[in-house]
């Protein structure tokens, strides 16, 4: 690999710092480059996606159709939830059909987890507010109800709000797939030979942390807002497993059915043939 240095964009999520533990903290030194981390919410990184700013960078599943021709994703570091994933919340506890109609809080219109929300429900008022302050507009009556994610989905309780729908317990029902979040995006004037690997040194990370889980998720409590350890470990447990490993085809079958009905509901553009790294 030439040497250079390189910056790898992600969010400033407990997850997240778990994933790249050993990157960020130098337990893996890649030979001949330097690696900086640049942290930013999902739905910026979306958006500089789309200038292509970042060689390297997490951004939406959803967002990939309009960044397709500048990114391809890797197969590891994925977000993808198996049976659970984003969820609705609401200040009373009302039927999923309900949502119809509502003012609800969403992360961002390029999020994963919008697109999920509008698959399943395609009639209700969106306000983007950013992700940590969407439990306080719903407990605050800004909005009728909350699209939760990052660790609200484990604090909203806290607040007393009810949970309306788990969207990845949704999708798992209709689709039988697991419900991909996110991935990894590499930009396609990097030598193949450097994204493939970029891919295994990604993959090591992920490896490393979970072979060093308690140093890790150490680590990673310092961006778990309003976390403890317990919930913290939950929460990684829940975001960084085997399918973070690799998604394999499961994983793989969930981004194109997502994209491709996304695509068929009029929401997101026609993706066509995904391209992962090999």
């Amino acid at each position: 690999m030439d040497r250079r240095e390189l910056i790898i964009a992600h969010s400033p999520d407990s997850d997240d710092a778990f994933m790249f533990y050993a990157l960020a903290t130098r337990k893996l030194r890649p030979r001949g480059l330097k690696l900086e981390h640049h942290l930013e919410d999902i739905q910026t990184l979306n958006k500089k996606a789309g200038e292509g700013i970042y060689e390297i960078t997490a951004i939406s599943i959803a967002a990939y159709p309009y960044v397709k021709d500048r990114y391809r994703l890797f197969s590891t570091g994925g977000s993808i939830g198996d049976g659970y994933g984003p969820l609705v919340v609401a200040a009373r506890p009302y039927a999923m059909e309900e949502l119809k109609g509502k003012r609800i809080a969403v992360p961002g219109e390029l999020t994963s987890a919008y697109l999920a929300l509008r698959l399943l429900e395609p009639d209700f008022e969106p306000t983007v507010v950013p992700f940590d302050r969407i439990l306080d507009a719903v407990k605050n009556g800004e909005a009728d109800a909350g699209l939760i994610i990052h660790e609200g989905q484990l604090t909203f309780d806290r607040v007393g709000l009810h949970r309306i729908v788990d969207l990845g317990r949704w999708w798992l029902q209709q689709e039988k797939l697991p419900l991909p979040m996110g991935a990894v995006a590499v930009r396609r004037d990097m030598p193949e030979h450097q994204q493939e690997e970029m891919q295994r040194l990604i993959r090591r990370s992920v490896e490393y942390a979970m072979e060093h889980r308690e140093e890790a998720l150490q680590y990673a409590l310092q961006f778990g807002r309003d976390l403890d350890q317990p919930l913290a470990d939950k929460f990684v447990g829940m975001w960084v497993n085997e399918l973070t490993l690799d998604m394999g085809e499961r994983g793989r079958e969930g981004v194109r059915r997502m994209l491709e009905l996304g695509h068929e509901r009029g929401l997101i553009p026609k993706v066509g043939e995904i391209d992962f790294v090999s």
